[in-house]
């Protein structure tokens, strides 16, 4: 049964938070607790993960979270985008806790429970498609991607795939071999997927590349099974393309009957002020993957396709986990919150971050900010290309956490319960480290 939490708040009631709504640094960073923990972690887990600076988290409220030594830090990463609605928050907290003591797990590929219906229900009515949808349940945003290649080529009948330059989908071998971001995500792996063609991202040249060139001298527009592009590029710099690039898109794929595919995993689920940003351009994709903040946290992922689209037969493609029951919950409080408040306020708290980012960007060696919602991102202007790493790292040592994305970009994505007061601390902070250098 779907939860009512339309009462709900925007944020965390401020009488629930045991956290303060500020940065907090009791010890030395990383603290004796914290140093403890990143020596065992080192000794048994894989070197391939990547971590920017030792921050060992023991809990989250809202838009802030503390690590083991007590230490309270200001997040704008939300987990990479994932913690849309903030960490724990309750009415999500809740829906788990209750779906948790009815059923943990059954398999939606081989059974029926009703929480996987009602979400999908819920995602099929607010897709940008004419006619609903049809919703394949992923675990993560690789999973999705790596599902639309087959579900593509299923319905096309074609093999080969366009995809851009600077470009993330993921890590597992399909969504890998359409990542165009870092040498080091793809050395040593091949061979790759084949078929897959990487042209620049963003701009009507690349498209003049794809048409003009690719398409009349090695890559045959009537053997493409699809085109796949995030509406903005996350790992690529948080890159917002040209006016008309993605309705370019939709006409070459028109004219060839080629599948647009959207990679909405980090610019979806309400981060950029709609639930899905290819929305701000009014243009219509065929799939469209998403996962990330869809659970507020939990491993949850999704294909979503025009009806007609998902004709795949039984047995052609399952999973074991994908729309887990506990997931599933948690994504329908996660979309209840985002339609009560949550997407207005991404709009609004991005309008007064770029604000404040531009303000920086005419004091020091800042790009004007981009992006939408509360998908930002500024350049550090740094001939070195040091000077970007440094930051994140002070930033740290300050109580606010930050990621990198591109070659020289800060992205800020965090929890979508972020405020003024809180936007405007995380802009103090930014501009202490630069007058402090």
């Amino acid at each position: 049964m779907v939860l009512d939490l339309r009462q709900s708040k925007i944020g965390i009631p401020k009488s629930q938070l045991s956290l303060p709504r500020v940065p907090r640094i009791v010890t030395s960073l990383p603290g004796p607790l914290a140093r403890d923990i990143v020596k065992r972690d080192h000794a048994v887990t894989s070197p391939s993960y990547t971590r920017d600076y030792p921050l060992v988290v023991a809990r989250g409220e809202g838009c802030m979270v503390e690590d083991v030594d007590g230490n309270v830090f200001l997040d704008l990463t939300a987990g990479i985008a994932v913690t849309a609605t903030g960490h724990a928050h309750p009415d999500v907290v809740q829906a788990i806790q209750a779906q948790a003591g009815n059923l943990l797990h059954m398999s939606g590929t081989d059974f029926y429970y009703e929480p996987m219906v009602d979400l999908a229900e819920m995602l099929a009515l607010r897709v940008p498609f004419p006619d609903g949808a049809r919703v394949f349940f992923t675990n993560s945003g690789a999973e999705s991607n790596e599902g639309a290649i087959k579900l593509a080529r299923y319905y096309t009948g074609r093999s080969l795939i366009v995809a851009f330059l600077g470009a993330f989908h993921g890590r597992t071998y399909g969504a890998m071999s359409l990542t165009g971001s870092k040498t080091v995500q793809r050395a040593k792996f091949g061979p790759l997927l084949p078929g897959v063609t990487h042209v620049p991202y963003g701009t009507h040249s690349g498209l003049d590349y794809l048409e003009q060139q690719l398409f009349s001298t090695t890559l045959p527009p009537n053997e493409v099974a699809a085109i796949v592009v995030e509406p903005i590029q996350g790992e690529g710099g948080y890159i917002v393309p040209e006016d008309g690039f993605l309705q370019r898109i939709r006409d070459i794929c028109d004219r060839h009957g080629i599948l647009m595919v959207v990679d909405e995993v980090q610019s979806g689920m309400g981060r950029t002020g709609r639930l899905f940003a290819i929305e701000h351009w009014g243009v219509m994709p065929d799939i469209i993957t998403t996962a990330k903040g869809i659970a507020s946290g939990l491993p949850l992922g999704a294909i979503l396709s025009r009806p007609e689209l998902m004709t795949w037969q039984p047995g052609s493609h399952a999973t074991t986990f994908g729309g887990n029951p506990v997931a599933c919950a948690a994504g329908i409080a996660t979309l209840q919150l985002l339609e009560s408040g949550l997407m207005a306020n991404a709009t609004e708290m991005g309008e007064l971050l770029q604000a404040g980012l531009l303000r920086l960007s005419q004091q020091f060696p800042l790009s004007p900010p981009r992006g939408k919602g509360l998908m930002v991102a500024v350049d550090i202007l740094d001939n070195e290309g040091k000077l970007r790493d440094r930051l994140i790292k002070e930033a740290f040592l300050r109580g606010l956490l930050l990621l990198g994305c591109g070659k020289a970009a800060i992205r800020f994505c965090p929890p979508l319960v972020i405020d003024s007061d809180q936007i405007q601390i995380a802009l103090d902070i930014i501009s202490d480290i630069f007058n402090n250098m």
